[in-house]
């Protein structure tokens, strides 16, 4: 029974391993591929949001637009015109200021979490493949001394073959656990910048709005 399970549990834990593989690669170019188009349309909505004399023209620059900071804008002006309407209701309970910032700041993390799918994936991936990688090796080695000790011989022939699965299974775990891994850093590291430029942007509408006010209007 050892000798039949050994080569299907050794397998069992290859395909497995690849399969790790195949699901992190696709996270990470999917990531990636999201990471640049969102970044590309950031920018293009703010050097629009920027360039405009007003704040309900800037505004109005994120109309049809589809990034972070362009759906942060659209909510903060929403949360504008409703204040402006008069709407009474617990949703609105609270002076403009608290509201406004009430608005942003669900925004922001609406758009971190949504930043963030994918990287618990890569994480359990990088935390669990090697692991996985040595329960193959653990078995791969028994199978090599259940051989040693059923023919009584610890010859290159007897051992070569079990001891091959095991160091495949154990490079096969790092090798999925590593890309894994570095991916989740970089991309962490990425939702993290992603985040404090939404609540500087986040700061600015508050000031521009609270400015505008001031003044006698938006």
């Amino acid at each position: 029974m050892f000798n039949d399970a050994t080569p299907i549990a050794v397998t069992a834990v290859l395909w497995m391993l690849l399969l790790f593989s195949v699901m992190s690669w696709s996270v990470i170019l999917a990531k990636a591929w999201l990471l640049w188009r969102t970044r590309r349309r950031d920018r293009a909505f703010a050097s629009a949001f920027w360039q405009e004399q007003e704040l309900h023209s800037g505004c109005a620059q994120a109309e049809g637009r589809v990034s972070p900071l362009a759906r942060l804008c659209s909510a903060a002006a929403k949360t504008m015109r409703e204040c402006d309407q008069g709407i009474v209701d617990l949703r609105h309970s609270g002076d403009r200021k608290d509201l406004l910032e009430r608005t942003l700041r669900q925004q922001v993390q609406k758009e971190q979490m949504s930043q963030e799918r994918g990287l618990t994936l890569l994480a359990s991936i990088g935390s669990i493949s090697p692991f996985v990688g040595l329960f193959g090796t653990v078995w791969g080695i028994m199978h090599a001394l259940q051989s040693i000790a059923d023919s009584g011989s610890a010859g290159l022939n007897v051992v070569a073959g079990p001891v091959g699965e095991a160091l495949i299974a154990t490079a096969l775990g790092i090798a999925t656990a590593v890309p894994a891994v570095l991916a989740y850093n970089f991309f962490l590291r990425q939702v993290r910048v992603a985040v404090a430029e939404l609540e500087n942007f986040a700061t600015d509408f508050m000031h521009l709005s609270f400015r505008l006010d001031h003044a006698g209007g938006v």
